[in-house]
């Protein structure tokens, strides 16, 4: 048998103009607010049918970098009322280990405004890898399979071992379930270490585990990704992540996951004055970038798309047009509940 062996090359970026293939559509705001997500919401809502899941990382207890829940709240209230929050247990031991201690947290952090389902609290279901080469099916929590569209509702920012988390982690480490599937992802099979897997490895098999959900919900699936508190830590840290020094930017949605997550990462590396080196260095040293090659290999969707500046007439603009503005520096807002380590 064929030895599996990851790619190379996910500390290295691509250019957009060194990209080739076909374009998608991606909107975005500069507008971070619950009037700014209505907006950008509009623009995708129309796949959306049915029984309506929203996978949000709703964080670990205290953190201080999650999508402020009033913006969230108001998004249920006027346009998905009787949409589900879905999330599952973690594979770490942390405040959302256990479904009773994953309440628990929901209630501090604020989730209380919409019914939340704890998708592996009973157990879990297996949906097919279409492709894929580290699995032929993915252990997701039982209850996803409940569901006939989902909208992935994504805080961007960094991650202590993915390099970044956008819409691609929500879904490959959030639909997992905490104990079979996320196990899977971390680690090989027979081996003590729970988190042996690392770099590119790890990236193809959270896209893998991604592409098991996406494969399944399409075409009724929409991605938003919100720019604000991007920490180089994940909301998994809670308040020990640490301190955020890259600049808010605003919000993309589009119905092409990849071209969702690269166009934030495309804005990141364009940011004026050296505004994203923070998140740029977490992310090519953890060799992050090869979540975006294999959603390209694995064709998931593509890394070209017309950024559509919805504040300014739907004018088409480039990554680097759209953060020009930008000032060096984070700057809070009105809607830090929790402090953590961040400078207020």
């Amino acid at each position: 048998m064929k030895k599996i062996v990851p790619a190379k090359g996910g500390n290295r970026y691509v250019p957009y103009e060194n990209r080739t293939g076909e374009t998608s559509r991606v909107f975005f705001t500069r507008d971070l607010s619950p009037e700014g997500l209505l907006k950008i919401y509009d623009r995708i809502a129309g796949v959306l049918e049915g029984k309506i899941a929203v996978k949000v990382h709703t964080g670990e207890a205290k953190g201080p970098n999650i999508i402020p829940r009033p913006w969230v709240q108001t998004l249920f209230e006027k346009r998905l009322p009787g949409a589900t929050i879905v999330e599952t247990n973690t594979y770490y031991k942390g405040s959302r280990y256990t479904t009773e201690e994953h309440r628990k947290t929901l209630e501090t952090n604020g989730w209380t405004f919409a019914p939340v389902d704890i998708m592996d609290a009973d157990g879990v279901a297996t949906l097919p890898v279409p492709g894929g080469k580290w699995f032929t099916e993915m252990h997701v929590g039982k209850t996803l399979l409940d569901y006939d569209s989902l909208l992935t509702l994504t805080h961007f920012k960094g991650h202590v071992m993915g390099g970044f988390g956008g819409s691609n982690k929500n879904l490959g480490i959030g639909c997992a379930d905490g104990r079979i599937g996320k196990g899977e992802i971390h680690s090989r099979k027979g081996s003590i270490n729970p988190w042996g897997i690392v770099e590119e490895e790890l990236m193809e098999r959270i896209t893998e585990s991604t592409w098991a959900t996406v494969s399944h919900f399409q075409p009724r699936i929409a991605y938003i990704n919100v720019m604000r508190n991007m920490s180089v830590d994940c909301d998994c840290m809670g308040p020990l992540a640490s301190p955020v020094e890259t600049p808010d930017i605003g919000i993309v949605a589009s119905l092409d996951i990849l071209s969702a997550d690269n166009a934030c990462m495309d804005m990141i590396y364009s940011l004026p004055d050296g505004g994203g080196k923070a998140l740029v260095k977490r992310v090519e040293s953890r060799h992050g970038l090869r979540q975006l090659s294999y959603m390209k290999e694995l064709g998931m969707g593509n890394d070209r798309y017309e950024l559509i500046d919805i504040d300014r007439g739907d004018a088409v603009i480039t990554a680097a047009e759209a953060v020009q503005d930008v000032q060096p520096g984070w700057h809070p807002d009105a809607y830090n509940t929790f402090p953590g380590r961040n400078k207020l």
